[in-house]
Protein backbone atom coordinates (compact mmCIF):
# COMPACT_ATOMS: atom_id res chain seq x y z
CA UNK A 1 0.00 0.00 0.00
CA UNK A 2 1.50 3.20 -0.70
CA UNK A 3 -1.34 5.44 -2.22
CA UNK A 4 0.52 8.81 -1.57
CA UNK A 5 2.89 7.99 -4.15
CA UNK A 6 0.32 8.58 -7.10
CA UNK A 7 -0.83 11.92 -8.52
CA UNK A 8 -3.94 12.87 -6.62
CA UNK A 9 -6.40 14.44 -9.15
CA UNK A 10 -8.40 17.29 -8.09
CA UNK A 11 -11.60 15.62 -7.28
CA UNK A 12 -9.50 12.97 -4.62
CA UNK A 13 -7.00 15.58 -3.48
CA UNK A 14 -8.73 14.88 -0.09
CA UNK A 15 -9.15 11.19 0.12
CA UNK A 16 -7.12 9.67 2.24
CA UNK A 17 -3.31 9.05 1.96
CA UNK A 18 -1.31 6.86 3.94
CA UNK A 19 2.80 5.17 3.32
CA UNK A 20 4.18 1.97 3.74
CA UNK A 21 7.68 2.18 3.01
CA UNK A 22 8.31 -1.51 3.48
CA UNK A 23 6.63 -4.68 2.73
CA UNK A 24 7.47 -6.37 6.02
CA UNK A 25 6.00 -2.97 7.71
CA UNK A 26 2.64 -3.53 10.12
CA UNK A 27 2.22 0.09 9.98
CA UNK A 28 2.05 3.52 7.85
CA UNK A 29 2.17 6.87 8.13
CA UNK A 30 -1.20 9.69 7.20
CA UNK A 31 0.55 11.73 4.16
CA UNK A 32 -2.84 14.06 4.55
CA UNK A 33 -2.15 17.90 5.85
CA UNK A 34 -4.33 18.12 8.71
CA UNK A 35 -4.95 14.23 9.73
CA UNK A 36 -7.55 11.70 9.41
CA UNK A 37 -10.69 11.80 11.50
CA UNK A 38 -11.83 8.64 13.26
CA UNK A 39 -14.14 6.36 11.07
CA UNK A 40 -11.68 7.20 7.98
CA UNK A 41 -12.08 3.94 5.86
CA UNK A 42 -8.90 3.30 3.82
CA UNK A 43 -8.38 2.10 0.48
CA UNK A 44 -7.51 -1.59 1.83
CA UNK A 45 -10.29 -1.16 3.86
CA UNK A 46 -8.66 -0.58 6.99
CA UNK A 47 -11.42 1.65 9.20
CA UNK A 48 -9.24 4.20 11.20
CA UNK A 49 -10.21 3.90 15.26
CA UNK A 50 -8.98 7.40 16.24
CA UNK A 51 -8.23 10.41 14.82
CA UNK A 52 -4.60 9.77 13.41
CA UNK A 53 -2.45 13.15 12.98
CA UNK A 54 0.00 13.44 9.66
CA UNK A 55 2.78 12.04 9.90
CA UNK A 56 1.72 9.65 12.54
CA UNK A 57 1.57 6.09 12.21
CA UNK A 58 -1.45 3.67 12.34
CA UNK A 59 -1.85 0.07 12.81
CA UNK A 60 -2.57 -1.94 9.28
CA UNK A 61 -2.99 -5.20 11.53
CA UNK A 62 -3.54 -6.36 15.25
CA UNK A 63 -0.41 -5.78 17.25
CA UNK A 64 0.05 -8.11 20.23
CA UNK A 65 1.41 -7.03 23.17
CA UNK A 66 5.28 -6.76 22.60
CA UNK A 67 5.05 -7.80 19.16
CA UNK A 68 7.72 -5.77 17.32
CA UNK A 69 6.35 -3.17 15.46
CA UNK A 70 7.87 -2.45 12.01
CA UNK A 71 8.72 0.82 10.25
CA UNK A 72 11.29 0.59 7.21
CA UNK A 73 11.62 -2.85 7.38
CA UNK A 74 12.96 -2.69 10.96
CA UNK A 75 11.93 -2.87 14.39
CA UNK A 76 11.57 0.34 15.95
CA UNK A 77 10.06 -0.76 18.95
CA UNK A 78 7.21 -3.10 20.78
CA UNK A 79 3.50 -2.69 21.76
CA UNK A 80 3.28 -1.89 25.28
CA UNK A 81 -0.09 -3.30 24.86
CA UNK A 82 -2.43 -4.75 22.18
CA UNK A 83 -3.08 -2.21 19.31
CA UNK A 84 -6.07 -3.08 16.49
CA UNK A 85 -5.86 -2.64 13.38
CA UNK A 86 -6.80 0.60 12.90
CA UNK A 87 -5.37 2.59 15.56
CA UNK A 88 -2.94 5.45 16.16
CA UNK A 89 0.26 4.03 17.20
CA UNK A 90 1.15 6.63 19.88
CA UNK A 91 4.41 7.27 21.14
CA UNK A 92 2.96 5.63 24.76
CA UNK A 93 2.16 2.76 22.77
CA UNK A 94 5.88 2.04 22.44
CA UNK A 95 8.58 0.23 24.14
CA UNK A 96 11.59 1.36 22.32
CA UNK A 97 14.47 -1.57 22.15
CA UNK A 98 18.04 -1.35 23.32
CA UNK A 99 20.67 0.57 21.03
CA UNK A 100 22.66 -1.90 18.84
CA UNK A 101 26.14 -3.49 20.79
CA UNK A 102 28.83 -2.15 19.88
CA UNK A 103 30.74 -5.29 20.14
CA UNK A 104 28.34 -7.91 18.10
CA UNK A 105 28.42 -5.53 14.62
CA UNK A 106 28.90 -6.60 11.20
CA UNK A 107 31.53 -4.96 9.81
CA UNK A 108 32.92 -4.15 5.90
CA UNK A 109 30.28 -7.24 5.25
CA UNK A 110 28.44 -5.70 2.62
CA UNK A 111 30.23 -2.69 0.72
CA UNK A 112 28.28 -1.29 -2.02
CA UNK A 113 30.21 -1.92 -5.56
CA UNK A 114 31.83 1.66 -6.84
CA UNK A 115 29.15 3.29 -9.17
CA UNK A 116 29.93 4.07 -12.27
CA UNK A 117 31.95 7.69 -12.21
CA UNK A 118 29.81 11.05 -12.96
CA UNK A 119 31.80 13.12 -15.41
CA UNK A 120 31.43 16.53 -17.13
CA UNK A 121 29.73 18.28 -14.16
CA UNK A 122 31.34 21.62 -13.09
CA UNK A 123 30.73 24.59 -10.89
CA UNK A 124 32.49 28.45 -10.43
CA UNK A 125 34.51 28.30 -7.61
CA UNK A 126 37.39 30.02 -5.98
CA UNK A 127 40.34 28.49 -5.78
CA UNK A 128 42.39 29.10 -2.84
CA UNK A 129 46.38 28.86 -2.30
CA UNK A 130 46.91 25.50 -0.63
CA UNK A 131 44.66 24.10 -3.56
CA UNK A 132 41.12 23.43 -1.95
CA UNK A 133 38.19 25.60 -3.53
CA UNK A 134 35.76 28.16 -1.91
CA UNK A 135 31.89 28.39 -3.07
CA UNK A 136 32.09 32.03 -0.83
CA UNK A 137 35.23 34.55 -0.92
CA UNK A 138 35.01 35.45 2.80
CA UNK A 139 36.92 37.39 4.98
CA UNK A 140 36.52 35.36 8.62
CA UNK A 141 38.01 36.95 11.58
CA UNK A 142 38.47 34.76 14.44
CA UNK A 143 38.60 35.33 18.39
CA UNK A 144 40.97 33.76 21.03
CA UNK A 145 38.41 34.35 23.37
CA UNK A 146 34.60 35.49 23.71
CA UNK A 147 35.79 38.65 25.81
CA UNK A 148 36.65 40.67 22.35
CA UNK A 149 33.76 39.35 21.03
CA UNK A 150 31.93 43.17 21.14
CA UNK A 151 35.06 44.77 20.07
CA UNK A 152 34.98 42.59 16.75
CA UNK A 153 31.98 43.02 16.30
CA UNK A 154 31.70 47.02 16.58
CA UNK A 155 34.89 46.81 13.79
CA UNK A 156 32.68 44.76 11.61
CA UNK A 157 30.14 47.21 11.58
CA UNK A 158 32.57 49.15 10.44
CA UNK A 159 34.65 47.08 7.74
CA UNK A 160 30.93 46.46 6.25
CA UNK A 161 29.69 50.31 6.08
CA UNK A 162 33.37 51.68 4.86
CA UNK A 163 35.26 49.10 3.18
CA UNK A 164 33.35 46.18 2.05
CA UNK A 165 31.69 48.48 -0.88
CA UNK A 166 35.15 49.00 -2.37
CA UNK A 167 35.34 45.41 -2.85
CA UNK A 168 32.73 44.31 -4.99
CA UNK A 169 34.48 40.34 -5.38
CA UNK A 170 34.51 39.77 -1.53
CA UNK A 171 31.34 38.42 -0.10
CA UNK A 172 31.07 38.96 3.13
CA UNK A 173 33.63 39.74 6.22
CA UNK A 174 31.89 37.56 8.87
CA UNK A 175 33.29 37.14 13.10
CA UNK A 176 34.49 33.85 14.30
CA UNK A 177 32.91 34.41 17.97
CA UNK A 178 32.57 31.62 20.49
CA UNK A 179 32.94 30.89 24.37
CA UNK A 180 36.02 28.89 24.81
CA UNK A 181 39.11 30.73 25.64
CA UNK A 182 39.00 31.95 28.87
CA UNK A 183 39.02 29.80 32.33
CA UNK A 184 38.95 26.78 30.87
CA UNK A 185 41.27 23.69 31.47
CA UNK A 186 43.57 23.97 28.58
CA UNK A 187 45.42 20.91 28.67
CA UNK A 188 42.75 18.76 29.81
CA UNK A 189 42.35 15.34 27.76
CA UNK A 190 39.15 16.16 25.59
CA UNK A 191 40.87 20.43 25.17
CA UNK A 192 41.49 18.98 21.85
CA UNK A 193 38.32 19.14 20.92
CA UNK A 194 37.11 22.27 20.57
CA UNK A 195 40.72 23.64 20.00
CA UNK A 196 41.21 21.54 16.75
CA UNK A 197 37.96 22.94 15.77
CA UNK A 198 39.12 26.66 15.88
CA UNK A 199 42.02 26.31 14.17
CA UNK A 200 40.71 23.95 11.46
CA UNK A 201 37.53 26.20 11.01
CA UNK A 202 40.32 29.11 10.15
CA UNK A 203 41.48 26.96 7.14
CA UNK A 204 37.45 26.94 5.47
CA UNK A 205 38.43 26.98 1.99
CA UNK A 206 35.55 29.89 1.83
CA UNK A 207 37.84 32.22 3.62
CA UNK A 208 40.73 31.81 0.67
CA UNK A 209 43.34 32.16 3.20
CA UNK A 210 43.22 34.98 4.70
CA UNK A 211 41.94 34.70 8.04
CA UNK A 212 42.54 37.61 11.07
CA UNK A 213 42.51 36.53 14.30
CA UNK A 214 41.95 39.36 17.50
CA UNK A 215 42.52 37.98 20.64
CA UNK A 216 42.83 39.66 24.56
CA UNK A 217 45.87 39.04 26.02
CA UNK A 218 45.34 36.91 28.93
CA UNK A 219 43.71 34.00 27.99
CA UNK A 220 44.48 30.56 28.29
CA UNK A 221 43.88 29.65 24.43
CA UNK A 222 47.25 31.80 22.60
CA UNK A 223 45.64 33.77 19.52
CA UNK A 224 48.71 32.26 17.60
CA UNK A 225 47.05 28.81 17.84
CA UNK A 226 44.67 29.61 15.63
CA UNK A 227 46.71 31.28 13.14
CA UNK A 228 46.61 29.45 9.95
CA UNK A 229 49.87 31.06 8.56
CA UNK A 230 52.65 32.69 10.59
CA UNK A 231 51.91 36.20 9.93
CA UNK A 232 51.92 38.53 12.40
CA UNK A 233 50.38 40.92 10.93
CA UNK A 234 47.24 38.91 10.47
CA UNK A 235 46.70 38.47 14.90
CA UNK A 236 46.28 41.73 17.20
CA UNK A 237 45.73 41.30 21.14
CA UNK A 238 43.83 44.42 22.72
CA UNK A 239 46.10 44.09 25.55
CA UNK A 240 49.30 44.90 23.52
CA UNK A 241 47.93 47.81 21.99
CA UNK A 242 50.02 50.25 24.64
CA UNK A 243 47.71 53.29 25.31
CA UNK A 244 45.22 52.85 22.80
CA UNK A 245 41.72 54.01 22.62
CA UNK A 246 39.11 51.93 22.68
CA UNK A 247 38.26 53.53 18.90
CA UNK A 248 42.26 53.31 17.85
CA UNK A 249 42.15 49.31 18.71
CA UNK A 250 38.87 49.21 16.15
CA UNK A 251 40.76 51.34 13.68
CA UNK A 252 43.94 48.77 13.86
CA UNK A 253 41.08 46.22 13.17
CA UNK A 254 39.88 47.92 10.44
CA UNK A 255 43.19 49.12 8.60
CA UNK A 256 44.09 45.04 9.15
CA UNK A 257 40.85 43.56 7.63
CA UNK A 258 41.71 46.44 4.82
CA UNK A 259 44.95 44.50 3.58
CA UNK A 260 42.92 41.19 3.57
CA UNK A 261 40.19 42.60 1.73
CA UNK A 262 42.79 43.43 -1.23
CA UNK A 263 44.28 40.00 -1.58
CA UNK A 264 40.45 38.81 -1.54
CA UNK A 265 39.05 40.97 -3.64
CA UNK A 266 41.71 39.86 -6.84
CA UNK A 267 40.28 36.39 -6.77
CA UNK A 268 37.88 35.62 -9.27
CA UNK A 269 35.52 32.37 -9.59
CA UNK A 270 37.09 29.44 -11.92
CA UNK A 271 35.78 26.69 -13.32
CA UNK A 272 36.75 23.42 -11.82
CA UNK A 273 35.17 19.73 -11.80
CA UNK A 274 32.06 18.63 -9.41
CA UNK A 275 34.74 16.73 -7.73
CA UNK A 276 36.26 19.83 -5.59
CA UNK A 277 32.89 20.02 -3.57
CA UNK A 278 32.71 19.44 0.06
CA UNK A 279 29.28 19.45 1.14
CA UNK A 280 28.38 18.85 4.88
CA UNK A 281 24.49 17.11 5.18
CA UNK A 282 22.17 17.69 8.54
CA UNK A 283 18.94 17.46 9.66
CA UNK A 284 16.70 19.73 11.41
CA UNK A 285 13.90 19.32 12.77
CA UNK A 286 12.52 16.17 11.70
CA UNK A 287 9.11 14.47 11.39
CA UNK A 288 8.51 11.38 9.96
CA UNK A 289 8.63 12.41 6.35
CA UNK A 290 12.19 12.98 6.79
CA UNK A 291 12.69 9.32 5.81
CA UNK A 292 9.73 9.23 2.91
CA UNK A 293 11.07 12.11 0.78
CA UNK A 294 13.79 15.12 2.08
CA UNK A 295 16.65 12.24 3.55
CA UNK A 296 15.86 9.77 0.39
CA UNK A 297 16.19 12.43 -2.19
CA UNK A 298 19.28 14.03 -0.52
CA UNK A 299 20.80 10.68 -0.18
CA UNK A 300 20.49 10.10 -4.24
CA UNK A 301 21.78 13.77 -4.55
CA UNK A 302 24.90 12.16 -2.25
CA UNK A 303 25.03 9.25 -4.58
CA UNK A 304 25.65 11.75 -7.72
CA UNK A 305 28.03 13.52 -5.97
CA UNK A 306 30.32 10.68 -4.65
CA UNK A 307 30.33 9.54 -8.35
CA UNK A 308 31.61 13.18 -9.41
CA UNK A 309 34.43 12.35 -7.09
CA UNK A 310 33.18 14.87 -4.28
CA UNK A 311 33.50 14.67 -0.44
CA UNK A 312 30.27 14.06 1.21
CA UNK A 313 29.52 14.42 5.21
CA UNK A 314 26.98 12.91 6.78
CA UNK A 315 26.93 13.16 10.91
CA UNK A 316 25.07 13.05 14.16
CA UNK A 317 26.07 10.60 16.18
CA UNK A 318 22.87 10.03 18.36
CA UNK A 319 20.88 10.12 14.62
CA UNK A 320 22.69 6.69 13.67
CA UNK A 321 23.73 4.98 17.03
CA UNK A 322 20.36 3.10 16.67
CA UNK A 323 20.94 2.40 13.04
CA UNK A 324 24.39 1.86 13.33
CA UNK A 325 24.68 -1.65 12.04
CA UNK A 326 22.91 -0.67 8.84
CA UNK A 327 26.51 1.80 8.46
CA UNK A 328 28.91 -0.82 9.50
CA UNK A 329 28.03 -3.47 6.91
CA UNK A 330 28.70 -0.44 4.62
CA UNK A 331 32.24 0.53 6.05
CA UNK A 332 34.92 0.54 3.14
CA UNK A 333 37.46 -1.37 5.21
CA UNK A 334 37.78 -2.76 8.56
CA UNK A 335 39.25 -0.11 9.64
CA UNK A 336 36.87 2.49 8.80
CA UNK A 337 34.30 -0.06 10.50
CA UNK A 338 35.96 -0.16 13.54
CA UNK A 339 36.24 4.05 13.31
CA UNK A 340 32.53 4.21 13.04
CA UNK A 341 32.65 1.59 16.40
CA UNK A 342 34.70 3.93 17.97
CA UNK A 343 32.99 7.50 17.67
CA UNK A 344 29.49 5.77 18.97
CA UNK A 345 31.71 4.18 22.19
CA UNK A 346 32.90 7.73 22.94
CA UNK A 347 29.65 8.76 22.53
CA UNK A 348 27.81 6.81 24.59
CA UNK A 349 30.44 6.67 27.45
CA UNK A 350 30.31 10.93 27.23
CA UNK A 351 26.22 11.04 27.61
CA UNK A 352 26.81 8.30 30.35
CA UNK A 353 29.14 10.87 32.33
CA UNK A 354 26.43 13.28 31.81
CA UNK A 355 23.73 11.09 33.11
CA UNK A 356 21.94 10.65 29.76
CA UNK A 357 21.32 8.49 27.04
CA UNK A 358 20.39 8.40 23.12
CA UNK A 359 16.36 9.06 23.70
CA UNK A 360 17.42 12.10 25.31
CA UNK A 361 17.38 13.52 21.43
CA UNK A 362 14.08 13.06 20.46
CA UNK A 363 12.92 15.98 20.85
CA UNK A 364 9.18 17.58 20.99
CA UNK A 365 8.74 18.50 17.70
CA UNK A 366 10.16 15.23 16.34
CA UNK A 367 7.52 13.33 18.39
CA UNK A 368 4.58 16.09 17.34
CA UNK A 369 5.57 15.01 13.63
CA UNK A 370 5.22 11.63 14.23
CA UNK A 371 8.76 9.99 14.90
CA UNK A 372 7.94 7.79 18.21
CA UNK A 373 11.96 7.49 19.08
CA UNK A 374 15.12 7.82 18.57
CA UNK A 375 15.29 4.70 16.78
CA UNK A 376 12.75 5.44 13.96
CA UNK A 377 14.19 8.66 13.93
CA UNK A 378 17.78 7.19 13.34
CA UNK A 379 16.41 4.85 10.70
CA UNK A 380 15.00 8.30 8.42
CA UNK A 381 18.31 9.74 9.42
CA UNK A 382 20.64 7.51 7.31
CA UNK A 383 18.77 7.44 4.59
CA UNK A 384 20.27 10.84 3.30
CA UNK A 385 23.52 8.94 3.50
CA UNK A 386 22.59 7.65 0.03
CA UNK A 387 24.23 3.58 -0.84
CA UNK A 388 27.75 4.56 -1.60
CA UNK A 389 30.34 2.91 0.84
CA UNK A 390 31.91 5.15 3.88
CA UNK A 391 35.08 5.42 3.12
CA UNK A 392 36.45 7.43 6.21
CA UNK A 393 35.29 9.07 9.80
CA UNK A 394 36.17 12.06 10.88
CA UNK A 395 36.62 12.50 14.68
CA UNK A 396 35.29 16.28 16.14
CA UNK A 397 36.84 18.79 14.93
CA UNK A 398 38.86 17.24 12.77
CA UNK A 399 39.47 17.90 8.87
CA UNK A 400 38.74 15.93 5.79
CA UNK A 401 41.43 14.62 4.09
CA UNK A 402 39.68 12.25 1.84
CA UNK A 403 37.15 12.28 -0.53
CA UNK A 404 33.99 10.02 -0.79
CA UNK A 405 31.32 9.81 1.68
CA UNK A 406 32.76 10.17 4.78
CA UNK A 407 31.35 9.79 8.82
CA UNK A 408 31.51 13.45 10.51
CA UNK A 409 31.43 12.33 14.11
CA UNK A 410 29.09 15.51 15.92
CA UNK A 411 26.35 16.04 18.46
CA UNK A 412 22.87 16.01 16.91
CA UNK A 413 22.87 19.84 17.99
CA UNK A 414 22.35 21.87 14.54
CA UNK A 415 24.75 24.29 16.24
CA UNK A 416 27.50 22.16 16.78
CA UNK A 417 26.90 20.00 13.87
CA UNK A 418 27.48 22.84 11.51
CA UNK A 419 30.56 24.04 13.46
CA UNK A 420 32.49 20.63 13.43
CA UNK A 421 31.47 20.52 9.40
CA UNK A 422 32.61 24.09 9.23
CA UNK A 423 36.04 22.93 10.49
CA UNK A 424 36.07 19.48 8.35
CA UNK A 425 35.92 21.75 5.36
CA UNK A 426 32.51 21.78 4.53
CA UNK A 427 31.73 24.46 1.63
CA UNK A 428 28.54 24.37 1.18
CA UNK A 429 25.58 22.63 4.24
CA UNK A 430 22.19 20.71 2.57
CA UNK A 431 19.93 20.63 5.56
CA UNK A 432 16.55 18.82 6.02
CA UNK A 433 13.64 19.74 7.75
CA UNK A 434 10.35 18.44 8.41
CA UNK A 435 8.70 20.65 11.34
CA UNK A 436 11.18 23.77 9.71
CA UNK A 437 13.72 26.12 11.01
CA UNK A 438 15.39 29.34 9.88
CA UNK A 439 18.83 28.05 10.60
CA UNK A 440 21.77 29.52 8.39
CA UNK A 441 25.67 29.89 8.33
CA UNK A 442 27.39 33.04 7.53
CA UNK A 443 30.33 30.98 6.31
CA UNK A 444 28.65 28.54 4.34
CA UNK A 445 25.44 28.41 2.15
CA UNK A 446 22.51 26.15 3.81
CA UNK A 447 20.04 24.56 1.17
CA UNK A 448 17.06 23.67 3.34
CA UNK A 449 15.26 21.35 2.19
CA UNK A 450 11.87 20.96 3.22
CA UNK A 451 10.05 17.19 4.32
CA UNK A 452 6.32 18.00 3.09
CA UNK A 453 5.32 20.88 0.45
CA UNK A 454 2.58 21.91 2.93
CA UNK A 455 5.21 23.66 4.89
CA UNK A 456 7.62 24.59 1.63
CA UNK A 457 4.22 26.24 0.62
CA UNK A 458 4.05 28.29 4.06
CA UNK A 459 7.38 29.09 4.58
CA UNK A 460 8.08 30.10 0.78
CA UNK A 461 10.73 32.43 1.70
CA UNK A 462 12.62 30.17 3.80
CA UNK A 463 12.62 26.56 2.27
CA UNK A 464 15.05 26.75 -0.86
CA UNK A 465 13.65 22.93 -2.17
CA UNK A 466 9.87 20.58 -2.05
CA UNK A 467 10.52 17.57 -1.68
CA UNK A 468 7.08 16.99 -0.67
CA UNK A 469 6.72 16.41 -4.01
CA UNK A 470 7.51 12.66 -3.57
CA UNK A 471 4.93 11.91 -1.57
CA UNK A 472 2.54 14.05 -3.22
CA UNK A 473 3.42 11.79 -6.81
CA UNK A 474 4.77 14.71 -8.31
CA UNK A 475 8.27 13.37 -8.51
CA UNK A 476 10.19 10.52 -8.08
CA UNK A 477 13.31 10.23 -5.49
CA UNK A 478 15.41 10.03 -8.16
CA UNK A 479 13.78 12.79 -10.30
CA UNK A 480 14.03 14.90 -6.81
CA UNK A 481 17.71 13.71 -6.12
CA UNK A 482 18.83 15.18 -9.66
CA UNK A 483 17.13 18.59 -9.14
CA UNK A 484 18.66 18.55 -5.63
CA UNK A 485 22.17 17.91 -7.67
CA UNK A 486 21.95 20.39 -9.80
CA UNK A 487 20.67 23.38 -7.10
CA UNK A 488 24.32 22.72 -5.21
CA UNK A 489 26.07 23.18 -8.14
CA UNK A 490 24.17 26.18 -8.79
CA UNK A 491 24.71 27.69 -5.56
CA UNK A 492 27.93 26.73 -5.30
CA UNK A 493 28.76 28.59 -8.87
CA UNK A 494 27.12 31.62 -6.95
CA UNK A 495 24.30 31.57 -9.39
CA UNK A 496 21.33 31.16 -6.83
CA UNK A 497 21.11 32.62 -3.67
CA UNK A 498 20.32 30.42 -0.81
CA UNK A 499 17.04 32.49 1.20
CA UNK A 500 18.53 32.52 5.02
CA UNK A 501 21.91 34.19 2.90
CA UNK A 502 19.12 36.61 1.57
CA UNK A 503 17.42 37.69 4.83
CA UNK A 504 21.16 37.17 6.23
CA UNK A 505 19.52 34.43 8.75
CA UNK A 506 22.77 33.23 10.40
CA UNK A 507 23.60 31.44 13.57
CA UNK A 508 25.79 31.15 15.85
CA UNK A 509 28.74 29.09 15.64
CA UNK A 510 28.76 26.80 18.56
CA UNK A 511 31.67 24.84 20.14
CA UNK A 512 31.64 21.26 20.88
CA UNK A 513 33.59 21.59 24.56
CA UNK A 514 33.09 18.24 26.74
CA UNK A 515 36.49 19.34 28.39
CA UNK A 516 36.35 21.02 32.12
CA UNK A 517 36.09 24.96 32.64
CA UNK A 518 38.04 26.14 35.49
Amino acid sequence: MNEAMATPKAADAYAPRTIKLNARDNVAIVANDFGLPAGTLLADGITLRQFVPQGHKLALVDIAKDQPILRYGEIIGYAIDAIAAGDWVEEARIHMPDAPELDRLDIATAVPAAQEPLTGYTFEGFRNPDGSVGVKNILAISTSVQCVAGTLEFAIKKIKAELLPRYPNVDDVVAVTHGYGCGVAINAPDAYIPIRTLQNIAKNPNFGGEVMVVGLGCEKLAPERLLPTNDPASMMRLQDEGNQSFGDMVDTIVTMADARLKILNGRKRETVPASELVIGLQCGGSDAFSGVTANPALGFASDLLVRAGATVMFSEVTEVRDAIELLTRRAASEDVGRALVREMDWYDAYLARGGADRSANTTPGNKKGGLANIVEKSLGSIVKSGSSAITGVIGPGERATTKGLLFAATPASDFICGTLQLAAGMQMQIFTTGRGTPYGLAQAPVIKVSTRTELAKRWADLIDFDAGRIASGEMTIEEAGYELFQLILDVASGRKQVWADKWGLHNDLVLFNPAPVT
